[in-house]
């Protein structure tokens, strides 16, 4: 039995009253199914709830408390009758956003995935089904097992239209291979090395019986080798430390043997063994394995130092093709940054950035910072405030991250919202909301507070910037996810308008000026969409000069916002929205039309997005862009085109920028990186 959390349990999140009794009543179907009653009556109550534990690549809480129940329900039925859940649980598992499982579920939830594994590989080998839904269920199955190879599960509705999408290990620029996917008669290359038997399972796993089904002929002459490392996987029970080359010979094998019809299915497996090559990255010019660059590999699987006799390009077969650079790419490889405050080159000979990490807001218990605003200061360094998990606000100096207050406290709980406050008298505030609705004004040189905190909204403050109004005052604009907008008068805390009529629930804020005294308020709801107001008209549902962008180009551009921005270009303020794919437009505040080509998604980089944007002295605009708890920044200079890469070693949480800085706030603290020189 697996430990599970109780469905009346007030610890489930993410899932109202509706939700859970949708669960109970696919049990009780589940439950009925496997006593040979009810049909397959689960699968449409399957399928809506699926709906609520993953929505567009983001996985919710509530699915770490949900899904035990529903893997031992799923996993007395019939082997042949399950592959679609099992499937669909491999998507789930494999999602691009995953939050970390809550304290307490850790051990239902990986007792659950056991007995999904064993499960599911019962089922791949004795379901009868296509070629395709066998390389679907096999790479659930594999990403059940715990091993990242089976990411490539998302890749897998590339095949049919033969293209194929890789990140490079070492600086995570895409490179794209139109028509890859053949099904050459011979190999286009060598089959992987076996792999190192000190890194296989325990015994006692389930993939014993998938070992004795591999026969060495199934795919013809020539590609015995490949099956015999095929074998070898299954027999170490497919262990998260084996090379993810061999693990798709795995997974190749399978498809010959299982799938249906055949010749079909034996040429989708040749096709699937040319992932087990190589690619050179046009941007450090570095060879890997292919299958490292579809998924995120962990330390010790990456191969650091590919094979001499790998070619410059992999050709599978005589229709595979490589890609040029994209237009706009620099060329040079991404930094990173260094594990050493200050190393600029890693032990493998790639650059690395100079970084420094700020000080502890709490010593020896830093805290998640989810949250920052830049405080400028005229003739002197930037100061950095932020605050997060410990309720705290902290001031930094920007140039060595040193705290230049004691920490603030004023918040009962997480502080979610900052931003900086200039002031018409050239002074600069700094205002921060937090979870319990509270705003606290701040004045940054003294540390001290303007005045009391105000407010107690239910849902937090999760989102504020400030404004400029044509009658000489700088406000304050603060959202809640309950769609309450509301502008403040800074120091003395009154309330002076509403914004957002509609009460659209507010993910992100922010002010776009379109001259020196008047910016217009854009946000993000949680429905995707973009709201734009003027602060200067008394009126909420009066527009004034407000244009919001054009829902004939985000239509066309399938464009779901969750974050907007604003960009200074080219001597005057766009627009930048981002979605949770990480795709950003640019828009024009004055006729809502689109600016420029804008920023494609890239592998690596959905989830709910961050972004921030900076003119560096004597240099160009650059607009940084992430995912939350992602491992990737994209750093864009929307005037030419250019795209550089930061990989990560940490989470991060929140982004700002002061000039040539970029500061990270992350789920340990913060951290600065130089966006200036590269």
């Amino acid at each position: 039995m697996i430990a599970k959390l109780p469905l009346e349990s007030p610890l489930w999140r993410d899932f109202d009253g509706v939700r859970v009794e949708e669960m109970r009543v696919l049990l009780r179907q589940l439950a009925a199914a496997a006593d040979g009653e009810g049909g397959d009556a689960w699968r449409d109550t399957w399928t809506d709830l699926s709906g609520g534990l993953m929505d567009d690549g983001v996985v919710a809480d509530g699915a770490y408390a949900a899904l035990p129940h529903l893997v031992e329900a799923a996993a007395a039925l019939p082997p042949g009758r399950t592959v679609d859940f099992w499937v669909d649980l491999g998507f789930i598992v494999t999602a691009d956003y995953r939050p970390p499982v809550p304290a307490g579920l850790e051990a239902g939830f990986a007792a659950a995935l056991r007995l999904a594994e064993r499960a599911a590989v019962r089922s791949l080998l004795t379901a009868g089904m296509s070629g395709q839904a066998c390389a679907q269920l096999a790479l659930s199955c594999v990403a059940l097992a715990g091993h990242p190879m089976g990411e490539v599960l998302w890749q897998l509705p590339d095949l049919r239209d033969g293209g194929l999408l890789l990140s490079c290990p070492a600086c995570g620029s895409d490179t794209e291979m139109p028509d890859f996917f053949a099904a050459p008669a011979h190999p286009p290359h060598g089959a992987p090395l076996l792999p190192d038997p000190s890194r296989t399972r325990q015994a006692g796993h389930s993939w014993g019986e998938a070992a004795g089904v591999l026969r060495e002929d199934a795919l013809g002459e020539g590609w015995e080798a490949f099956l015999r490392v095929a074998r070898a996987v299954a027999v170490g029970g497919v262990s998260p430390g084996m090379p993810g080359q061999a693990v798709l010979c795995l997974v190749a094998g399978i498809v010959a043997v299982r799938g249906v019809p055949q010749p079909t299915a034996g040429e989708l497996a040749r096709g699937l063994m040319s992932l087990t090559g190589h690619f050179r990255c046009w941007d450090c010019e570095r060879t890997w394995p292919i299958a490292d660059g579809l998924a995120e590999t962990p330390d010790g699987v990456t191969h650091q130092h590919p094979p001499a006799q790998a070619p410059a390009r992999t050709d599978p077969g005589a229709s595979a093709g490589g890609s040029e650079p994209a237009a706009g790419r620099t060329g040079l490889a991404a930094p990173r940054f260094g594990q050493e405050e200050n190393a600029r080159v890693a032990a493998d000979g790639t650059p690395r950035m100079p970084r420094t990490v700020f000080s502890d807001s709490v010593p020896g218990s830093p805290g998640s910072v989810d949250a920052l605003a830049v405080v400028a200061r005229p003739g002197r360094p930037p100061l950095v405030a932020g605050g997060g998990d410990t309720g705290v606000v902290c001031l930094w100096d920007v140039t060595d991250g040193r705290l230049v207050h004691d920490p603030l406290p004023g918040h009962p709980d997480a502080v979610r919202s900052m931003a900086a406050l200039p002031l018409p008298d050239g002074r600069v505030l700094v205002a921060s909301g937090g979870d319990s609705g509270t705003i606290a004004v701040w004045d940054p040189l003294t540390g001290r507070p303007v005045r009391e905190p105000v407010g107690d909204w239910p849902g937090g403050v999760t989102a504020m910037c400030a404004a400029a109004v044509p009658d000489g005052r700088t406000l304050l604009v603060t959202g809640t996810p309950r769609g309450v907008v509301r502008m403040w008068e800074p120091e003395g805390g009154a309330c002076v308008g509403h914004l957002n009529p509609y009460g659209s629930p507010v993910r992100s804020l922010t002010a776009v000026p379109i001259a020196a005294d008047h910016a217009l308020i854009a946000a993000s709801d949680t429905a995707g969409r973009v709201h734009v107001w003027d602060p200067a008209v008394e009126d909420p549902w009066d527009r004034g000069t407000a244009v919001g962008p054009s829902r004939r180009a985000l239509a066309d551009a399938d464009h779901r916002v969750a974050a907007v921005a604003a960009v200074p270009l080219a001597g005057r303020t766009v627009l930048a929205t981002v979605d949770q794919l990480g795709t950003v437009m640019l828009w024009d505040p004055v006729t809502g039309a689109p600016v420029g080509d804008g920023l494609p998604r890239s592998t690596g980089t959905a989830g709910p997005p961050l972004v921030t944007a900076t003119t560096v002295r004597g240099g160009p605009t650059v607009l940084v862009v992430g995912a939350r708890h992602g491992h990737r920044l994209r750093v864009w200079e929307p005037e030419t085109g250019a795209v550089r890469h930061i990989a990560l070693d940490v989470s991060p949480t929140c982004l700002a920028a002061a000039g040539a800085d970029l500061i990270v706030g992350h789920d340990r603290g913060v951290l600065g990186l130089p966006l200036g020189g590269r």
